[in-house]
């Protein structure tokens, strides 16, 4: 089983924002890999957030059960609900694929890795607080940061606020990019996934 944890903040307010680029994408997952009668979401009170479950048949080898999970406890305390989820279903770290925004990647692009630190990422942290190792996988998922935003003042009012029209052309392409590589790597491997989507 694995979990793929697509991190932002639950309400309407933060639905269109920047730092919600990971409900996104896990979104954009669930509409690629169910007929749209099947896309729901159920909300677990027990785990503190939306939950898909779906079973992913590999093009070789055995079908496996996703949980597709978006916490409801914002994005400072995403550990929790992960913690909550993980331990409940015995998943290992490792077996945790997380997407979310990066603003110090370029706008639409895409980059996998395990391990590492936060970067300053408030779910990141959030995470490492729970998991300490930090050996669940990053999908990195750029939204750019402005020039005049070259540290981190000010970056809270950046990320909370919604894609200007000219970076919605980028995030159109990057969401189903990031589904592809997902979907590679479930089918092929992380280190495939990597190869080809970190080039791009």
């Amino acid at each position: 089983m694995k979990l793929l944890l697509g991190l932002g903040n639950p309400g309407e307010k933060y639905q269109k924002t920047r730092h919600n680029i990971g409900f996104m994408a896990v979104d954009e997952f669930l509409k690629a890999s169910q007929s749209v009668k099947d896309t729901v979401w159920t909300d677990s009170k027990k785990f503190k957030s939306d939950i898909a479950e779906l079973v992913w048949q590999p093009k070789n080898g055995i079908a496996e059960k996703l949980l597709l999970v978006k916490p409801k406890t914002y994005m400072n305390n995403s550990g929790m609900a992960a913690r909550l989820i993980a331990d409940f279903y015995h998943i290992q770290e490792e077996d945790i694929w997380v997407m979310y925004d990066d603003a110090d990647l370029q706008l639409g692009k895409l980059r996998i890795r395990k391990g590492g630190g936060s970067a300053g990422h408030r779910g990141i942290e959030s995470l490492l607080e729970v998991f300490p190792k930090g050996d669940f996988w990053r999908f990195r998922m750029g939204i750019g940061r402005p020039e005049e935003l070259a540290n981190v003042k000010g970056i809270d009012t950046f990320v909370l606020g919604e894609f200007t029209r000219q970076e919605h052309a980028k995030i159109r392409e990057l969401l189903p990019h990031s589904v592809k590589a997902m979907e590679m790597a479930l089918d092929e491997g992380l280190d495939a996934a990597m190869n080809k989507y970190n080039s791009k």
